[in-house]
């Protein structure tokens, strides 16, 4: 009787450790390694890259992958950093997942440092900055024909924010200090906030009622009034702040302090600083895994590695190996 109890007991605990391994398995983890000019397909599971693909002999710099889990796509930006000189990528590429091969290209014709894809949540359509052009390109990911674009008005857009209504999008442009707002169905820019002398990044609340862009020349954040349209606030950072993330449950932002290798927890109900959390050296992006449980920052420049750290608890559990140089990150799945 023991006997047959305790190998009830093993099977539901090894039933539970499949079930859970399971659970943290209906997706992957991307990581740009743009030292490697690959990308780094991860299993988040066992934490390991399972495959690096080349990217074709340039740099891409972000990610985005495919809510099926079956896709991945590299704007391949070029062999510089915004604003600095260097080769202007042309194109983008799209990467199988279960094969880890290069499976698709957008090429859009002239060198346009391709940076930052986000597929709209309505329409399905991938939105690219297309930095020299001072546009978003939008893409249909099914094609992969170029449909449209969006004029930015701006130099340098860089990065983009979509709210969750799907009805706008927001670049961040670095050299010019503002973010443009931009109509996604009439496809049309609709207005250029001024925020600072530099920005960088730029992420969006759950309600979409705030957008966040970080200072390039002081430790503080912007906080942009999406209604009112400007800085309805600064808060006060432990070092530069990079990319960010809102959680899931739209409590928390979470922002990669670059210079302080640390991510910054803001508490959104009071608008402060509510804790820290140590990380590698030069943390660079962070993105909230889809079941808001756990997060993951790139670390550029610690010997090739992400580190996550689950929501809430604020501590770094574990270190994932990856390539040189790691940047982007991006999730195929849901």
């Amino acid at each position: 009787m023991k006997s047959r109890m305790m190998f009830s007991a093993l099977l539901l605990a090894a039933m539970t450790v499949t079930m859970c391994h399971a659970q943290q398995s209906s997706g992957h983890l991307l990581v740009d390694q743009k030292g490697d000019m690959s990308l780094a397909i991860v299993d988040p599971a066992a934490g390991r890259v399972i495959a690096s693909v080349p990217e074709g002999g340039n740099t891409g710099h972000e990610v985005a992958g495919s809510a099926d889990g079956k896709l991945a796509y590299v704007p391949v930006y070029g062999d510089s950093g915004v604003g600095k000189p260097g080769t202007n990528g042309t194109n983008m590429v799209v990467i199988d997942i279960a094969t880890a091969k290069v499976v698709g290209n957008v090429d859009f014709g002239h060198g346009v440092r391709p940076h930052c894809a986000v597929f709209g949540p309505k329409d399905g359509l991938l939105y690219v900055t297309t930095e020299i052009d001072h546009t978003v390109s939008i893409i249909d990911p099914k094609t992969l024909k170029i449909v449209g674009s969006i004029d930015t008005g701006q130099p340098e857009s860089h990065m983009l924010a979509i709210s969750h209504d799907g009805r706008f999008g927001y670049t961040a442009n670095v050299g010019a200090g503002t973010v443009s707002v931009l109509d996604l169905q009439k496809r049309k820019l609709v207005k250029i906030l001024p925020v600072t002398r530099q920005v960088q990044r730029i992420s969006i609340s759950m309600d979409d009622s705030k957008v966040f862009t970080s200072d390039v020349d002081k430790p503080r954040l912007a906080v942009l009034d999406t209604h009112t349209g400007a800085v309805s606030q600064w808060i006060d950072l432990p070092g530069h702040g990079y990319g960010s993330a809102v959680t899931s449950d739209g409590k928390w932002l979470l922002i990669a302090i670059e210079d302080a290798s640390k991510v910054a927890v803001i508490n959104l109900k009071t608008m402060k600083l509510a804790t820290t959390i140590d990380t590698p050296v030069a943390p660079q992006e962070v993105l909230i895994r889809p079941d808001g449980k756990v997060a993951y920052v790139s670390c550029m420049g610690a010997k090739q590695v992400v580190a996550e750290f689950s929501v809430g608890g604020w501590k770094v559990t574990r270190l994932i190996a990856t390539g040189k140089a790691t940047d982007g990150l991006g999730w195929a799945g849901k």
